[in-house]
């Protein structure tokens, strides 16, 4: 058996269950227990190794697609992972895990040298089901996937489905995590469940952001509000709050952050992307990667990328 664990990256954790490695996206503790359900789907998780060898098998357990992309080129999309048929020389492996399902993993068997892949500046994406992306095509298709692979950039995925809630939990994890560029795409799932009145939306966002700066005095972040969503945007929740509300509510939240309005990216005009009139499918989620990109990238260069 190879020892493998020193070449995953996006999580923040290991556990063990019955001698099978279990990864996580958040640390194990008091948390919600929705979000800890979320936090187990590891999203953005991938397996990254350098290597000689021909072929690789990974015992894995869990629901959900398996991407092997190699030197950039995807090469088997499967429910478990078994490569026999890789060129000789070296080359450039991500296994990226399921985005959407717990999962487990065993021994890995590799006939070559695996070595670490230089890593690109570190991101930090939060956000919800639109960002754990479950409907993409893939795991390595999800948009936090693809704008990290056309940048370069190490991703940390931090998007959980219906549970981005501005949780103390999750700020003080981005607070104490290395990154060089952190995203937050806050609103839609506090309107949803109405997490929040027209008086504490402000006062908690501001809270959520002063405990990610109070690590990362300098660090760039950036806002987005809600994409367009048309079942929502004029339906009042619990507390009275439209979709185009809460979008509003954010923005007014910002203090000094640089703002992404939601529907200049994915708008009306982009309403037959979605699947449910929430979230968009593989297609959306491709278009969501291009126009994101340069608004990340100029977080970094000043310029689009």
């Amino acid at each position: 058996m190879t020892e493998y664990r020193d070449f995953l990256r996006g999580h923040a954790e290991i556990g063990t269950e019955d001698g099978w490695l279990v990864p996580r996206r958040l640390p194990s503790g008091p948390l919600h227990p929705r979000l800890d359900t979320v936090a187990r789907m590891p999203a953005g998780v991938r397996l990254e190794f350098e290597t000689d060898a021909t072929g690789f098998s990974w015992d894995v357990v869990g629901e959900g697609d398996w991407d092997v992309v190699v030197d950039g080129k995807l090469v088997r999309r499967s429910r478990e992972v078994r490569v026999d048929d890789l060129p000789e020389g070296r080359k450039q492996v991500r296994i990226w895990l399921p985005q959407s399902s717990h999962v487990r993993l065993g021994e890995f068997r590799v006939n070559g040298e695996l070595t670490p892949v230089p890593e690109g500046p570190k991101w930090l994406a939060y956000g919800s089901s639109i960002t754990q992306c479950r409907r993409a095509a893939g795991p390595s298709e999800t948009w936090p996937a693809l704008v990290a692979t056309k940048l370069g950039w190490s991703l940390r995925c931090l998007g959980f489905a219906g549970e981005c809630h501005l949780d103390p939990a999750v700020a003080r994890y981005i607070r104490d995590t290395g990154a060089d560029v952190i995203s937050l795409c806050v609103g839609v799932n506090i309107h949803g469940a109405a997490t929040f009145s027209p008086r504490s939306l402000g006062p908690a966002l501001e809270g959520f952001v002063r405990t990610i700066r109070d690590g990362h005095p300098d660090t760039p972040i950036l806002l987005t509000t809600p994409l367009h969503a048309p079942d929502r945007e004029d339906q009042r929740n619990a507390l009275g709050l439209t979709l185009a509300d809460v979008r509003a509510e954010v923005a007014a939240a910002a203090h000094g952050l640089p703002v992404l309005d939601g529907p200049s990216v994915f708008g009306p005009d982009d309403a037959h992307l979605l699947v449910d009139g929430l979230h968009p499918g593989a297609d959306g989620y491709r278009l969501l990667a291009e126009r994101l990109r340069p608004h990340l990238a100029a977080l970094l260069t000043g310029r689009p990328s």
